[in-house]
């Protein structure tokens, strides 16, 4: 059985809903509960009994990008468009969870492609980053993973990500070093050949940092 929260909806491809299925969500909770138990806390205390459940839905919005095609999303959208010029959507909040420790790590993403008579409506990128960062991740695959979805689906002369993120389990735990931030970067076709167009990409983005 699944429980919805209705959130809005996008007709066509996808759906803009949040979701919690009632078995996941015990399922979840169980584990969460003995989690508290194993830490030392009272599950059953007053303000920890509905935690499991809390914690249960919290991770299903969190992780609900492994229901979401990052490709429906940017077909549902694309029109024939002569202009050849750089587009780009920049300063994008990105919201993870790394796989290593499932601790958050946040920032800015900033993505541009050069169109091959194909455009894409400019919600969508910012939706198929989200879709591919609300999963369990490491931020060089999270980079990897938006370039190559707007590649294929449009086929532009050539796409550029760059991601620039703060990562809790460097924060929190380990080294501890606070102010330390995380860039990545992945380019096809025009970006990697021309460094014009590379140039202009990074004069455009650069001082915009998390």
């Amino acid at each position: 059985m699944t429980s919805t929260n209705n959130v809005g909806a996008q007709p066509g491809l996808y759906e803009r809903l949040e979701r919690y299925d009632d078995d996941t969500t015990e399922e979840i909770a169980r584990h969460v509960r003995a989690i508290l138990g194993a830490v030392g806390e009272a599950p059953e205390r007053e303000g920890l009994l509905k935690t499991p459940r809390r914690t249960a839905r919290a991770y299903q919005f969190l992780l609900q990008g492994y229901s979401v095609d990052a490709g429906a999303i940017l077909e549902s959208a694309i029109f024939e468009e002569s202009y050849h010029e750089m587009i780009l959507v920049r300063d994008i909040d990105i919201f993870s969870l790394c796989e290593h420790h499932l601790l958050p790590f946040f920032g800015k993403a900033h993505v541009a492609y050069v169109p091959k008579n194909r455009i894409v409506g400019l919600s969508k990128i910012p939706r198929v980053v989200d879709a591919f960062a609300r999963r369990l991740q490491v931020q060089e695959r999270l980079t990897v993973q938006i370039r190559d979805a707007i590649q294929e689906a449009l086929d532009p002369l050539g796409v550029a990500v760059v991601i620039e993120a703060n990562h809790l389990c460097m924060v929190m735990r380990g080294v501890q070093k606070q102010n330390a931030i995380t860039a990545t970067s992945s380019m096809s076709g025009e970006f990697l050949n021309s460094h014009r167009t590379r140039a202009e990409f990074m004069r455009l983005i650069s001082g915009h940092n998390v």
